[in-house]
């Protein structure tokens, strides 16, 4: 399957869930237009309350649609903009991208990944147990974040369900995502 956008959602408030909508604008260097998350610094409360001047690495959240498969198949209540994504994508390991892998999505749109996001208790608020759904360990005991990557728009224009993914890989040697 080539990468696609199956939905897109936004917030203008600090909500859990963001509603899914026709489509979202993402614009150059602040993120969803009319998202509560939309700027150039950090908008995440508990980020804001640590360092409101530090920069916004979070202006776009995407979860591949794979997951709420599998949460489905768990028993949990999930669909697009649930778990607080912009864009709900099927086709493409996120997961597995480098830090600084582009997506190009649609016609214009560029959004560079930043790292994972770190799930929060506000899943468990909405689901319990929604939260060591989304965590898990490798081997090494190192913990493994399997709810979304975190990015920045480099490049904005209008994004859809049915959209095309393209990925354009940074140069070697690739750096792993760590939590943002």
């Amino acid at each position: 399957m080539n990468p696609i956008v199956t939905a897109v959602a936004l917030s203008q408030a600090h909500t859990f869930t963001k509603a899914v909508a026709p489509a979202i604008t993402l614009l150059e260097g602040l993120g969803v237009e009319g998202d509560a998350h939309m700027g150039v610094t950090v908008k995440h409360r508990s980020r804001v309350r640590a360092d409101p001047t530090q920069p916004n690495l979070r202006q776009v959240h995407l979860i591949h649609g794979e997951l709420h498969d599998e949460l489905l198949q768990a028993g949990f209540n999930v669909a697009e903009g649930t778990m607080g994504e912009n864009i709900t994508t099927r086709g493409i390991d996120l997961l597995g991208l480098p830090r600084g892998a582009r997506l190009h999505i649609g016609e214009t749109a560029i959004v560079e990944i930043t790292g994972l996001r770190n799930p929060c208790a506000q899943l468990d608020h909405y689901q319990k147990g929604l939260t060591a759904a989304v965590l898990g360990r490798n081997p090494d005991g190192s913990l493994i974040r399997r709810a979304g990557v975190m990015g920045i728009v480099l490049a904005g224009g209008q994004v859809c369900a049915g959209d095309a993914i393209r990925v354009d890989l940074p140069p070697a040697p690739h750096m792993p995502l760590e939590r943002v």
